[in-house]
């Protein structure tokens, strides 16, 4: 679906995927404020380290930006994981984000090689 009031990254599967992921931690509305944070935080920082790479025009910069953006995809899941540890948010929640996360996670490890 790109229009010409678009970047053309912002057409591709792993930055739509990011921002659902975002979105999806933003509104599972964890009842702990200190995982809601870490988590909100993270699953942002994923999106926007995302978003710094794709249009990137050197490898290195590309590469850096996936690997913060992967870090942070792993830091959002895991405080999903262990907000319903703590019985902070529903599991059905955690287990969206998980399954976002893992395609996510699927498309950077494949952008990441291609910039080799």
């Amino acid at each position: 679906m790109q229009t010409e009031s678009m970047f053309p990254f912002q057409s591709l599967d792993v930055y739509v995927a990011a921002k659902e992921l975002a979105r999806r931690v933003v509104s599972a509305r964890i009842a702990d404020d200190e995982l809601r944070d870490q988590a909100t935080r993270a699953a942002k920082s994923c999106f926007l380290n995302l978003a710094e790479g794709l249009p990137a025009e050197s490898a290195g910069l590309r590469r850096r930006a996936f690997a913060l953006a992967t870090g942070s995809l792993c830091e959002a899941v895991a405080a999903m994981d262990l907000a319903t540890a703590v019985g902070a948010v529903a599991p059905a929640e955690a287990e969206a984000v998980q399954a976002l996360g893992l395609r996510v996670k699927r498309m950077l490890r494949a952008l990441t090689s291609r910039g080799r």
